[in-house]
C-alpha cells in the first residue's frame, strides 16, 4: 500500500508534465518548439539532458550505459546486429528514466512541462499519468524515418560525432533497423497500456499535429 501511495503521489507531483516520446526521426523536436512558442510550456529536452546523465551514471546503477560511454562509437554501432544494439540500450532496461523524473521534480511546476525524449517507454510513463493521453508516442513510418535520418546525417560532422570513422553507410543502415525494433517495442507495450499511438507518415502538417498535441495535452487556450 506504501508503494502505491509513493506512485500516486508522484503522479500528482508530475500532473503538469506531458510526454511526447516515441521513435526517433518522427518530429518531436520539432512539434515541442511548435508547442512551446504556442502555448506556454517549458521543453525538457531529453537529448541535452543526456549529457548529463553520464556524469550521474556508475557502473553498478547503469551497467548498460556505462558500458556504452566506454565503447568506441565504431564499434558500438559497426561491429554488432541492429537486435545487439537495441538489447544494449540503456533506456530499454530503466536505466536513464530515474534521471528524468529527477529532473522534472527539481524544475518549477508554475507551468506545464512538455518532455520531448525518444527514450521514454510507456510501461515507465504509465504509472505516472494522471490522464491516458498526458502521453503521446510518435511512430514513423519506415521511409519518413529513413528520409529524416538520411538528411540529418547528411552533415559528415554529425555523422562522425555518432559513428566515429566506422563506415557511416553501414552504421546508418544499423541506426534505422535499431529503430524499427525500438519502434516496435513501443508499439507493443503502448498496445499493452492503451496508451495513445500517434503514426507520423508525412500526410499531415506540423499545424495539425500540433493542434492534436495540443488537444491530448489539454494546454488550454493558444498564446497567438
Amino acid at each position: 500500500m506504501a508503494a502505491d501511495d509513493q506512485g500516486v503521489d508522484l503522479a500528482r507531483r508530475l500532473s503538469h508534465v506531458r510526454w511526447l516520446a516515441g521513435g526517433t526521426g518522427s518530429g518531436k523536436s520539432t512539434l515541442a518548439r511548435a508547442l512551446a512558442e504556442r502555448h506556454d510550456v517549458l521543453i525538457y529536452d531529453g537529448d541535452r539532458a543526456e549529457r548529463d546523465y553520464v556524469g550521474r551514471c556508475t557502473a553498478h546503477g547503469q551497467p548498460y550505459l556505462w558500458a556504452l560511454l566506454q565503447a568506441p562509437a565504431a564499434r558500438t554501432w559497426n561491429s554488432r546486429s541492429a537486435r545487439e544494439i537495441f538489447e544494449s540500450m540503456p533506456s530499454l532496461h530503466g536505466e536513464t528514466f530515474g534521471f528524468v523524473v529527477g529532473d522534472l521534480l527539481a524544475m518549477p511546476t508554475g507551468r506545464p512541462i512538455l518532455v520531448d525524449d525518444f527514450r521514454t517507454l510507456p510501461r515507465e510513463v504509465a504509472p505516472l499519468l494522471t490522464w491516458r493521453e498526458q502521453a503521446a508516442f510518435l511512430v514513423p513510418t519506415p521511409r519518413f524515418r529513413d528520409r529524416a535520418l538520411r538528411a540529418r546525417f547528411a552533415d559528415a560532422a554529425r555523422a562522425r560525432a555518432n559513428w566515429g570513422d566506422s563506415d557511416h553507410g553501414e552504421a546508418l543502415a544499423r541506426r534505422l533497423a535499431r529503430d524499427d525494433l525500438w519502434d516496435a517495442e513501443v508499439r507493443r507495450q503502448a498496445a499493452e497500456l492503451d496508451l495513445p499511438v500517434v503514426p507520423v507518415d508525412g500526410s499531415r502538417d506540423v499545424p495539425d499535429l500540433v493542434d492534436d498535441l495540443a488537444a491530448r495535452f489539454r494546454l488550454g487556450r493558444s498564446r497567438r
